[in-house]
């Protein structure tokens, strides 16, 4: 399986299964970044249909041109590829508003702006198409007990929360699962 870890800073992603090539990048060269490129910019250095997988931790709340990017990783993974992403949640206390870096928030729903039935995005004449296969709430308290507790809650009724819940009880982080349709 072949692997792109966007954004990657320091951390680049594991693969758990042997043989998968993992290819970081980057837009400052750092110790494990592979390739340095700016995400901002409107094309990616990789062929069409390249990846298996796509990581995306803590990076797209970074982007000002979201649509564009997303083009491109729609261009770059192959049809059923997975995109994998952690953003902070639109109700997070401090972490979303505090940060002057972070150009935008996420919901629930965010990813459904690319789903089929929604009327999936063009951009510069190709459909870009996205499946939501799985969202996750976390919590993100540095205590793992309150952790447990919560995050089970949360996503017990994910909209139930949102609508009612979400900035009395302010969840750090949502996590999905995306795969490419082509």
């Amino acid at each position: 399986m072949k692997i792109l870890d966007i954004g990657c800073g320091r951390n680049k992603y594991k693969s758990i299964t042997k043989g998968d090539i993992v290819i970081s990048l980057d837009r400052v060269k750092l110790h494990r970044v592979d390739i340095v490129h700016d995400l901002e910019k409107f094309s990616l250095p990789f062929r069409d249909n390249e990846f298996d997988k796509v990581i995306a931790f803590h990076v797209l709340e970074h982007i000002k041109n979201f649509i564009p990017l997303m083009a491109e990783l729609h261009r770059i993974m192959k049809a059923g590829a997975i995109l994998e992403i952690k953003v902070p949640f639109y109700s997070a206390s401090g972490v979303q508003y505090n940060d002057p870096t972070h150009k935008r928030f996420f919901t629930l729903f965010t990813f459904d702006y690319f789903s089929k039935g929604a009327s999936a995005h063009e951009v510069n004449g190709s459909r870009v198409q996205f499946k939501v296969k799985k969202r996750k709430i976390n919590f993100g308290c540095q205590s793992k007990i309150m952790n447990k507790f919560f995050n089970p809650l949360l996503n017990l009724n994910q909209k139930f929360y949102c609508i009612f819940f979400a900035w009395i009880f302010p969840a750090a982080e949502i996590e999905y699962i995306i795969t490419s349709i082509k």
